[in-house]
């Protein structure tokens, strides 16, 4: 009788709201750690010590370039020797002889010229800056723009050494593989709006080199990476242990000619069997003229290439958008659209999801196909100026839509995963019990080959071949070895759920 209790309570305890498992304490190890998790309320500062231990899964939402921080780009900018415009700080080749430039290789030595570059190359500051955090936010891109080039590698390095101290075993990393050179290729086809016919001249006039391209790129980045991080040796850094898959990013501002381009490159890739990219996202500001007025086109065109590379996956940015920034009816159908017809799996931000036509409607059909939505809850706040109890997570979750955090740009932002849990659960204020359920759902939505360790991803009932073994832990069956063998998506998953059962055992021994 006391087996079948126990085993309702848990049940139930899966099925009701975040707000109030909190509250439901028992003598288990997680039982305890989120009881504890409730008593650090009132101090920020231990909570943020809390989350920074606490095992976070994958951050399925970041940017490569967005994800550095501002003096690392004053670093690399020195070392080539580019100059900066002493009136918008904006970062040129050499030479820096004339009126408007000057180097910037001294400027470590300058306290007051490197205090304005980190202002101006972030968001550090930016309350003073005279500009909305909107466009202080997208307008320091343009400027550090150039000390990225030739960089991937050193980049890869550090997001994945930054994950890895905070307790991140996934990325999935926006990036552009080829550096444009699949859009180029479309500037000479342009584009008729017969998707079938550029199409088959974009293979005509070689788009297949492009993506060649690209992977010996990423080939070359990650050798790198490797190297800098000493991967392979007895000094490796933590970061090596980061799992590492890429987005191919399709600048949406560009003209249909290169923007269409760019999708064949990325659904090229992310296509072929055993590629490190997995999937295609749209990137630049969503509410910018282009991205607005060609919004439908660009779902057709993803409709269109779906249907040809079925293989590849697709991600989006949709609805990162507030009253204000568009007029009203902008805010109408951008997520639906996405979703139904360029085939998003997953929605990056989704902001603006109650302004879409007939929201609840949508809501339902975000539950019942299971699209996930890339909460970015700093990011949100900078740009759009929306959080706290305007931010729509609470929704999501309300309408069982999954959710996972993501840090979007940490560098530019000057933020990382853990300052995003803390957010989640001193904003949001969401407990322990639903933070656990975030980091899982991330990796049960990340583009990784293989079945899913739990055969319901929702209550997380693993499935017959682990099921005892993850009760036990102590001897793993040959039956669930063969299993987690067969899928990286299981054997990331078990990975975080060996990571959890050590977290939350060391949290019984806190006082």
């Amino acid at each position: 009788m006391r087996i079948v209790t126990s085993a309702l309570a848990l049940v139930l305890m899966l099925s009701v709201p975040f707000v109030a498992q909190t509250k439901r304490v028992t003598g288990s190890d997680e039982q305890r750690t989120a009881s504890r998790f409730e008593s650090l309320r009132k101090s920020p500062p231990e909570m943020l010590a809390f989350v920074r231990a606490m095992p976070k899964g994958g951050d399925l939402h970041m940017h490569l370039t967005g994800a550095i921080y501002a003096e690392s780009f004053v670093q690399w900018a020195a070392l080539n020797d580019y100059c900066y415009n002493v009136k918008t700080l904006i970062l040129a080749k050499p030479p820096c002889d004339t009126t408007d430039l000057n180097t910037i290789k001294n400027a470590a030595a300058n306290p007051a010229l490197y205090r304005q570059l980190i202002d101006a190359w972030s968001m550090r500051n930016w309350q003073y800056s005279g500009q909305s955090g909107h466009d202080h936010f997208f307008d320091a891109f343009l400027k550090f723009g150039l000390a990225t080039r030739d960089q991937t590698g050193g980049m890869l390095a550090q997001v994945a050494a930054r994950a890895a101290r905070g307790n991140v075993l996934y990325l999935e990393v926006m990036l552009t593989p080829d550096s444009g050179a699949a859009s180029d290729i479309g500037t000479d086809v342009g584009w008729n709006g017969n998707a079938a016919d550029t199409l088959s001249r974009l293979k005509s006039k070689g788009i297949a080199n492009a993506v060649s391209t690209g992977v010996k790129n990423l080939q070359n980045a990650e050798a790198e990476k490797n190297r800098l991080l000493k991967c392979g040796t007895s000094e490796a850094d933590v970061g090596c242990a980061v799992t590492i898959r890429y987005i191919a990013q399709v600048p949406r501002a560009d003209t249909p000619e290169r923007v269409f381009a760019q999708m064949v490159a990325g659904f090229e890739w992310s296509s072929a069997p055993n590629s490190k990219v997995v999937a295609v996202n749209l990137v630049q500001p969503e509410d910018w003229i282009v991205p607005m007025q060609d919004f439908v086109l660009h779902m057709s065109m993803l409709s269109y290439l779906r249907s040809i590379y079925p293989r590849a996956h697709i991600t989006l940015h949709a609805g990162e958008l507030a009253p204000g920034i568009v007029p009203p009816e902008g805010l109408t159908y951008h997520i639906r659209s996405s979703v139904l017809i360029g085939g998003a799996e997953r929605i990056g931000h989704g902001v603006s999801v109650m302004n879409e036509k007939d929201p609840y409607d949508l809501l339902s059909e975000l539950a019942r196909r299971k699209v996930m939505i890339e909460i970015c809850l700093t990011s949100n706040d900078i740009i759009l100026g929306i959080k706290g109890a305007n931010h729509p997570l609470a929704t999501y979750i309300k309408y069982g839509v999954p959710v996972a955090l993501a840090t979007d740009d940490e560098g530019v932002s000057r933020s990382e995963m853990s300052q995003e849990y803390l957010r989640a659960a001193l904003e949001q204020n969401l407990g322990y019990l639903q933070l656990k359920k975030m980091a899982r759902t991330s990796l049960q939505y990340a583009f990784l080959p293989g079945a899913s360790l739990w055969s319901d991803a929702d209550r997380f009932t693993p499935v017959n071949s682990c099921a005892q073994d993850l009760q036990k832990r102590a001897v793993i069956s040959e039956r669930c070895k063969q299993f987690l063998a067969s899928s990286e998506k299981a054997k990331l998953q078990w990975h975080l759920e060996e990571d959890f059962a050590k977290f939350e055992s060391s949290e019984r021994q806190v006082r």
